[in-house]
């Protein structure tokens, strides 16, 4: 899932969708949202370029128990469709929906 972290703390803080938000750590962005992403910032830059591309960016640290939280809820929505899928990280999995499709079909 795409700019995953932002997304948490955007639902839970709705001031935060109409600015360029970043997740970052020791000094390094994580992740951003899509509005920062139209200032050319991105996941795997270090924060002072981040501020330097858009200096109104809002820098928020990690919260990886709400990132859990949320994962273990996406999560369970993915076992409808492969209970054996392979967990890569909080924010993705790869799945074989193959079966799924053949018994929806």
């Amino acid at each position: 899932m795409d700019a995953f972290y932002a997304a948490c703390e955007m639902r839970d803080n709705p001031k935060l969708r109409d600015v360029p938000l970043a997740i970052e750590d020791k000094n390094m962005i994580m992740t951003t949202n899509y509005i920062a992403r139209e200032y050319g910032v991105r996941s795997g830059i270090p924060a002072f370029i981040g501020k330097r591309l858009c200096p109104k960016m809002v820098f928020m640290r990690p919260n990886f128990a709400k990132y859990r939280e949320a994962s273990s809820k996406f999560k369970e929505v993915l076992t409808l469709y492969d209970d054996k899928y392979e967990e890569v990280g909080l924010d993705e999995a790869n799945l074989d929906v193959t079966d799924y499709l053949i018994k929806h079909d």
